[in-house]
């Protein structure tokens, strides 16, 4: 719905009408599946589109990277804005970084392709799986060990209370054996606080914030050191500044297809034309195409682990594409500079010579793997919330 509020947004500063439309996708209602194999059938995107095509709806507004390189006939990726931070960032509760995580820690993500790429880099992690819209992904991070201290403050003013109660009784018994007179004062001190917490409950809550007020309600299985998530997931659900976490180099770390970017889909004709007008912006439709047109090519989709990120620089679109098994143990990885003027071509060459080089033989294997019905160790968590997304999820898809 942030999403498709900036898209208003715009829409209105050039004296477009416009209402949003909230719709239910079938990767919202299916929340026990692996995210991955919901994506490659447009699970989160198919239900606004179709609503588009039957005419009940104008246009809809997605995360670019959730939307199928093969589209209805009838329909057209009718605008893209300018791009959002397109690097994943690992999100911790004290800001460790993913070198810094110790040996074995556990870190959730339901995609396959940060998943490959964590444990390239770190084999000793266990990658869980985690889904739910940003807000929650975080809240499950930060739930535990909030829930830790909440339940031993709780118990520890219990057990003061009862001490004070004890006291009081006893008190009360010595004032009726002395005839009320004073206690030798062995019984207690006025000016000694033993309390272990210098505040209460109700305070040391007032003192957290919204994020973690809502994260005390969550009971998640699992207990994660740290998540990836898009940073553009975060800025637009205003949460970068809130949290602890460390921007993944795009280089290091290859983001997905589109990934950052909004797409604004439309029937092919005089209202997507317009919608070009007012909403693209050309360079980042130069890079998207470009990221887009290599995954076509490769056909890997949403179940194979492929990181692909396109700069436009000058005449040239820098692009990097990183291909690799689901235990990150095999990969193929290359960069190559890409004419501006034919790059939808360029792209297409630079597929067929990485299919070539051993792209198509990992992307073979994953799609066998997930015929079979494996999970590449990243299953999911218990389903509590609605799905985000597909295989490489920005956060709420936005489905309006």
């Amino acid at each position: 719905m942030r999403q498709a509020a900036a898209v208003r947004e715009a829409l209105e500063q050039r004296r477009y009408e416009v209402e949003l439309v909230e719709v239910e996708t079938t990767g919202d209602q299916i929340t026990d599946e692996a995210i991955h194999r919901l994506g490659k059938t447009g699970a989160f995107v198919r239900a606004l589109d179709d609503e588009v095509l039957e005419g009940d709806l104008d246009a809809a507004v997605h995360s670019l990277k959730d939307v199928p390189t093969e589209m209805p006939a009838d329909l057209v990726v009718a605008g893209v804005p300018e791009r959002g931070p397109p690097r994943d960032v690992l999100v911790t509760r004290d800001g460790t970084s993913l070198d810094g995580l110790p040996e074995g820690a556990t870190v959730g993500t339901s995609s396959l392709r940060r998943r490959a790429q964590l444990l390239a880099e770190r084999p000793d992690l266990e990658v869980r799986g985690l889904r739910g819209n940003v807000d929650t992904r975080v809240e499950k991070l930060l739930a535990p060990p909030l829930l830790r201290e909440h339940e031993r403050r709780v118990v520890a003013e219990a057990d003061e209370e009862v001490e004070e109660l004890a006291e009081y009784k006893h008190l009360d018994d010595a004032d009726e054996n002395e005839g009320g007179g004073d206690s030798d004062g062995d019984e207690s001190d006025d000016g000694d606080d033993d309390s272990e917490y210098d505040r209460t409950v109700d305070e040391w809550f007032e003192d957290l914030s919204e994020l973690e007020r809502r994260a005390l309600e969550r009971d998640p299985d699992v207990e994660y050191d740290a998540i990836v998530l898009a940073e553009a997931g975060l800025e637009r659900a205003g949460l970068l500044h809130h949290v602890e976490h460390e921007q993944l180099s795009p280089d290091r770390f290859v983001p997905a297809p589109g990934q950052g970017a909004l797409a604004v889909t439309a029937e092919d004709g005089e209202l997507a034309r317009d919608l070009r007008e007012v909403l693209d912006y050309a360079p980042t439709r130069v890079e998207v195409t470009a990221e887009r047109t290599v995954l076509g090519e490769l056909g890997g989709g949403c179940i194979a682990p492929v990181g692909i990120y396109a700069v436009l620089k000058g005449s040239v679109v820098r692009t990097t594409v990183r291909v690799l098994d689901r235990e990150g143990e095999e990969e193929v990885r290359e960069t190559r500079d890409l004419p501006v003027q034919t790059h939808p071509r360029a792209a297409r060459e630079f597929a067929a010579d990485l299919a070539d080089d051993g792209a198509a033989d990992l992307i073979e294997e994953a799609r066998r793997a997930a015929e079979d019905g494996d999970p590449g160790g990243a299953s999911p968590e218990r389903p509590e919330d609605s799905a985000d997304g597909a295989a490489d999820t920005d956060g709420s898809d936005g489905g309006a």
